[in-house]
């Protein structure tokens, strides 16, 4: 949920302006989200974890195509993001 907040934030780009993370950028942030997937699968379970490894590349595919935040590819790319979160929240309510 840290990072999904991270990414909304950061997006489309996930460069860091601050220079604490110079090398920060929509490759590095997508790997390490899919990783931490990978991490929690089993607790995800396989269904939701294709689920959310599905919206994760739609997501970077929406947000490769906007680098300048300037058509709606950025704000699709958003809404999937609260569809993850969606998903994560029905996760933790079973739990």
């Amino acid at each position: 949920m840290d990072m999904l907040g991270l990414m909304m934030l950061s997006s489309p780009t996930f460069v860091d302006d601050s220079g604490c993370f110079p090398d920060r950028n929509i490759e590095t942030v997508f790997d390490s989200f899919n990783q931490g997937f990978q991490v929690v699968r089993g607790k995800l379970g396989d269904e939701r974890y294709f689920k959310l490894q599905d919206l994760s590349d739609r997501m970077k595919a929406h947000f490769k195509a906007d680098p300048q935040n300037k058509t709606d590819d950025t704000v699709k790319g958003r809404t999937l993001i609260h569809e993850m979160e969606d998903l994560l929240m029905q996760k933790r309510r079973k739990a």
